[in-house]
């Protein structure tokens, strides 16, 4: 009984473990490969409940040996994640030190990752209900609005956050877990919601941006928001849109910019997708643009953050997972070595086990040390 059991943990172990080194082939495996890294402290334990059970019990069969090195392998494979973390946390605060960031602020996160958060969940303050606010209806499609706000009334500092989803998917209502833990922080988060694709063909996405910004700044008073202290935060489609939304030259006064694994220049990535490429990206990027790189130059250049880092542009953070097979973060890098080329404020953190959308799970290993980093950079840049 003992050893059947140890043999099942072993194999369910070994099997999740391995998605945190194996590259996925396709969407259903995506979503095992973003996953394993997150939860990668219970998949520790499980492979080590099944190599005691096995060291503890009896057995001359070649199953056991068979399991043995399963859960020997599933367990070392599920220690890569926090392995890697002090290195990781080492060159993030590096990054932010360069800028001017002090990494070492008592009232946020004190650690860039705790163990018990994975299996308790973030703790966060109290923070009033959601509200929701329809602020459009282009072509009679109506937009909406989530603002999350501190437990008490007044004017605080915003942060708009701009969902992903491969512009032709997701919702105002996803990552709930940041936008209720930065309003307990002291900001009036502002989650947005804009057209989708491929009914609705860029700029239409980028258009809404722009009317979710100008109707917060318009009605300020009435959901507590300091226009003098605006943060844009994307991520994935998102952050292509928040840094488009923020770099061009007739961008409203904007404090930062957040950028969680953004497309950068939407024409090389057509040309260089990634290997392998789980989710099909060349068609993502025809249904939201109409056609091809050859098809379209001007609309795939006009649609890239990379072409308008030319001029001074909002302090940028831009978090890449090493392991994204998604938005590869090669791209993002190279993003950030343009941002000081021309002078500008930014940091590039780059997780190495983590794969595209690694803060799905709000509370997993990724999510942690990115939350870490990222509430220390906006209350920097909205100070």
């Amino acid at each position: 009984m003992k050893i059947g059991l140890a043999m099942i943990l072993a194999g369910i172990g070994l099997f999740l473990s391995a998605w945190i080194v194996l590259p996925p082939p396709n969407f259903f495996l995506l979503r095992l490969a973003v996953g394993a890294p997150e939860i990668s402290p219970v998949l520790m334990i499980i492979n080590a409940i099944a190599l005691l059970i096995l060291l503890a019990t009896y057995s001359t069969s070649p199953l056991k040996s068979i399991a043995l090195v399963c859960a020997t392998t599933g367990l070392i494979l599920s220690s890569l994640p926090l392995i890697q973390i002090p290195h990781t946390v080492q060159q993030a605060n590096l990054a932010l030190e360069q800028i001017g960031v002090n990494p070492s602020v008592s009232r946020l996160r004190s650690q860039p990752f705790v163990l018990l958060d994975v299996f308790r969940g973030i703790p966060t303050a109290p923070t009033r209900p959601v509200e929701t606010i329809q602020f459009a209806q282009p072509n009679g499609v109506p937009l909406s609005l989530n603002l999350y706000r501190p437990s008490k009334v007044g004017k605080y500092p915003a942060i708009v956050v701009i969902h992903g989803g491969g512009w032709q998917n997701g919702s105002r209502n996803d990552n709930t877990g940041f936008s209720q833990y930065m309003a307990a922080q002291g900001y009036s988060v502002i989650s947005i919601e804009y057209r989708l694709a491929p009914q609705h063909q860029f700029p239409a996405q980028l258009e809404d941006v722009r009317t979710a910004i100008a109707y917060i700044r318009e009605h300020a008073d009435e959901l507590e928001v300091d226009v003098n202290r605006m943060a844009l935060m994307g991520r994935s489609a998102g952050a292509q849109l928040a840094m488009l939304a923020a770099y061009e030259p007739d961008a409203p006064p904007l404090r930062a910019v957040v950028n969680y694994y953004g497309p950068v220049n939407l024409t090389t990535g057509y040309q260089d997708p990634p290997n392998p490429d789980p989710i099909g990206s060349r068609g993502l990027l025809r249904d939201f643009l109409g056609g091809t790189p050859a098809d379209l130059p001007d609309l795939y250049k006009q649609a890239s953050p990379w072409n308008y880092v030319n001029h001074a542009v909002p302090p940028s953070l831009l978090i890449y997972g090493r392991r994204d097979h998604v938005v590869q973060s090669k791209f993002g890098r190279k993003l950030y070595k343009q941002l000081q080329v021309t002078g500008n404020q930014a940091v590039f953190l780059e997780i190495p086990w983590a794969e595209h959308a690694f803060d799905a799970i709000f509370q997993g290993v990724s999510s942690q040390v990115a939350l870490y980093y990222t509430e220390r950079f906006l209350a920097w840049a909205l100070k």
